[in-house]
């Protein structure tokens, strides 16, 4: 896979769910990165994909962890892009699917995977901030913190 060595937890046989057996390489993925690669060997550049698909890994059942869901990610290839070009890109998306407005903050961060690296908060779509530092209005969705962690 893309920058993931052959040690990194999301290649673990634990977390991946085999259709058949180990020895047949028949897998649910456990991620979409695949797409990434196969988009990279099929296509000229430049490359901006979009790939989001149905994920599945043998996580316990809990509030924050379930077996199968949902991951989106992009790929952009090409000369002259930035971190900008991708920040303008995941804003434009977050106001697509909450609505004009919504704010996102990015934070550095290291993922060995992907270089460089960022972690995306969303500005909670339910109270918009409005809960923080307000015990008399609590927000569920993001615990009245404001912001939820969205990748």
């Amino acid at each position: 896979a893309l920058n993931i060595p052959p040690d990194h937890p999301a290649r673990t046989m634990q977390d991946t769910f085999f259709v058949t057996s180990p020895e047949s390489g028949v897998v649910l993925r456990t991620h979409t990165s695949p797409i990434q690669i196969r988009t990279m060997l099929e296509r000229e550049l430049p490359i901006y994909v979009i790939a989001p698909g149905r994920v599945y890994r043998t996580d316990e059942l809990d509030a924050t962890h379930t077996p199968v869901f949902h991951q989106i990610e992009a790929l952009a290839v090409d000369k002259g892009i930035t971190m900008g070009d991708l920040r303008g890109t995941i804003d434009h998306f977050a106001a697509a699917m909450f609505g004009e407005g919504i704010r996102t903050r990015m934070r550095p961060s290291y993922f060995p995977f992907t270089e460089p690296s960022a972690e995306v908060d969303l500005e909670c779509f339910v109270c918009r901030g409005e809960s923080v530092g307000n015990a008399s209005n609590p927000c569920r969705t993001c615990g009245s913190e404001g912001w939820i962690e969205w990748g």
